[in-house]
Formats: C-alpha cells, structure tokens, sequence
C-alpha cells in the first residue's frame, strides 16, 4: 500500500509509518490540538476481573449493599464486585452478550438485556437468582429504570422495529412499546416531567418522548455532526449533553428548544457520559483511551478542563455522585488485562 508523497518501503519506511499514526492521531484528537491532563479525576483503586475476554458494556451499582454490576459482553458474563473490598466476588455466566444493566432499589432486583439474545432478565440482586425472563426484541441495549412509575425502559431494534420496551419489574412482563425511527442509543429520563431524550445515531438526532402519551413529541437533529451515543442530562439547567464520535464532540442542547447551544472537542469514541451535579462537571469516557473533563461555568457556558489517560477500548463507565466515584469499564485486549478502574472526583483541575 501506498500513501499520498510517501513509499512505504525501505528507507522510508519508518516516517510512513509516523505520518500513519499522525493520522490516527489526527482522527481521535484533533490536529494540532494539545491535550492537557486534568486533577479532577483522581485514580484510587484498580479491581482486577480476570479472566474477563472482550468488549465491556455497561455498569450498574447497588448502593445498600454496596455491589457493582458489570456487563461484560463478549465475554457472556455479569461481573459482580463488592466494593466494600474491591473485589469481584461473583461471576455470573450463561449470558448472550450482556449489554445493559439496571438496579432496582426498593425491591433489589437487577435487569439485564441479552443483546444477541433479544431479552431482558429479571433477576434477584442478593441472590443473584432468576426470577423472570422478558421477550423484548432484536439487540436490547440500555435499560433505565424510573422510580416515579416503578417501570423499567430497554431500548431494542432497528429501522421501523426500534422500540423503548416499557418493563413491569413486579411482574416481570413487558407493558407496551414506544415506537423510534431507529436503534436507540443512550437515552435519559427526567425526573420532574414525562419525556425520554434518546439518541438514535440512524436518524441523526434526538428523539423526544412524551412517556404518558407514548410517542414521539419532537425531533432534535443533531447538528454538524454524527454516530451520537452517550447521553446525559442536566433537568435542572435544562440542558442535554449528547457525545458523538464523528467528529468527536461533546454537544449541549437546551431541553426547552432542541438547540444546540455549545460544541466542544471530547474524547474519541465515547459511549458513556455523566453530568456531576456538585461540581457541575461533564465527564465523558472515550475508548480512544482518555475520560474528558468539562466545567459548566454556567447553563450557556462550558469549558474543558482537560483528560485524563486511561486504556485502550476503555470506554464505558459508571459515576455514582453519592460517593463521588466513577468506575470506568477497561477490556482485554492484548497484554491490557481487564480490570475496573476507580476514580475520586476531587475538586481540583
């Protein structure tokens, strides 16, 4: 193969070799862009998953009994860390590529969909038992869970398919479908209101959902840019934050008017986006191997502080505001072995 102005052989080699990784570079980072690191996460605990082959997906975490849950998809297996000790104390195996995990409180029950599997499983969290199986549709993926309504929401399918499956966690039966014009992604929940904000990267845009009516009430395109994955909300501000990945951009929308209000260069290959409320901060997990900081000066104004390194692939993670810890989900590949990395939010920059 040849590049443009370059001979990929012999002497010349070596600098064919550097202009591909300038190109690589280019491509998660931005040309000509520095990156700066930032004392906002600090890394204090590493718990080791061994064993552990393949893609990582999502994470829940239980607070009373202090468990985390990691879906870790290509492995087939739900990965389940005490994190009074930091360690894995259980391995649940069987599963058809694990991709979203949600945790139930007050009845301590867990939901995990089986994205080749097309299900949502319903299990108990202490016992780790299954209590029931949900027939949801092609490729299930996140799963939210609503307190207000006790009702639990699984985004699956494609095309004219795509769905929000609405879940009966007592009953463990799906209680109807919210129609998507495609396979959504991320989505979020408000607490004070009815609507659901999905990311659907096919349509290129923000599908708003009126949970009462359930259907469709707006459409939000996302604009000059593609593939939008992760998603996080600000009820209070009125404010979404939407990660996409081509280009790599962290976009905030006002909820009120579907705007895209500030653009900002993020991580590359992001699927997992936090808003910490107490220190209005934006934290986004990139697997191009870096999680980015942004300060929210105000509703209309935000800032990088900076990233902070983390590993290749690494890009699902899990912020739990009430202990200031983010868990970030890193996979084997290679000689990187598979452990979950703790991070402290801290309050300098």
């Amino acid at each position: 193969m040849d590049l443009p102005g370059v001979r990929i052989k012999g002497a010349l080699a070596v600098p064919a070799l550097v202009v591909v990784a300038a190109l690589i570079a280019c491509a998660s980072y931005g040309c000509g862009t520095q990156v700066h690191k930032t004392s906002a996460l600090r890394r204090v605990q590493t718990i080791r998953l061994p064993g552990v082959e393949g893609r990582i997906d999502h994470l829940a975490a239980d607070l009373t009994d202090k468990w985390l849950f990691v879906a870790a998809l290509e492995n087939n297996t739900l990965e389940v860390v005490d994190l009074k000790t930091d360690k894995r104390i259980d391995q649940m195996e069987g599963l058809q590529e694990p991709q979203g995990v949600a945790y139930v409180p007050a009845s301590h029950k867990l939901i995990v969909t089986n994205g080749a599997g097309g299900t949502a499983v319903i299990y108990d969290a202490r016992s780790l038992a299954r209590l029931s199986r949900v027939d949801v549709g092609l490729d299930p993926d996140n799963v939210r869970y609503d307190l207000t309504t006790d009702r639990a929401y699984v985004g699956y399918g494609e095309g004219s398919g795509a769905a929000l499956a609405v879940l009966d966690p007592k009953t463990g039966t799906k209680a109807a479908d919210i129609k998507l014009s495609g396979h959504p992604e991320s989505f979020q929940l408000e607490k004070n209101g009815n609507r659901i904000f999905v990311n659907v990267p096919d349509r290129g845009a923000v599908e708003v959902v009126d949970r009462k009516r359930g259907s469709i009430v707006a459409t939000w395109p996302i604009e000059n840019a593609s593939e939008n994955f992760p998603m996080a909300l600000d009820e209070k501000h009125h404010r979404l934050f939407v990660g996409t990945r081509s280009p790599s951009k962290l976009l905030v929308l006002d909820t009120d008017t579907g705007k895209t209000l500030a653009s900002l260069d993020a991580p590359g290959d992001a699927d997992d986006i936090f808003y910490d409320a107490e220190a209005q901060r934006i934290y986004i997990s990139g697997g191009a191997g870096s999680i980015g900081v942004f300060e929210q000066e105000d509703a209309n104004h935000y800032k990088s502080l900076g990233e902070v390194p983390t590993a290749e692939g690494a890009r699902t993670s899990l912020f739990v505001p009430e202990t200031r810890r983010l868990y970030l989900a890193v996979p084997n590949y290679g000689s990187q072995q598979a452990d979950i990395r703790v991070y402290e939010a801290t309050q300098g920059r």
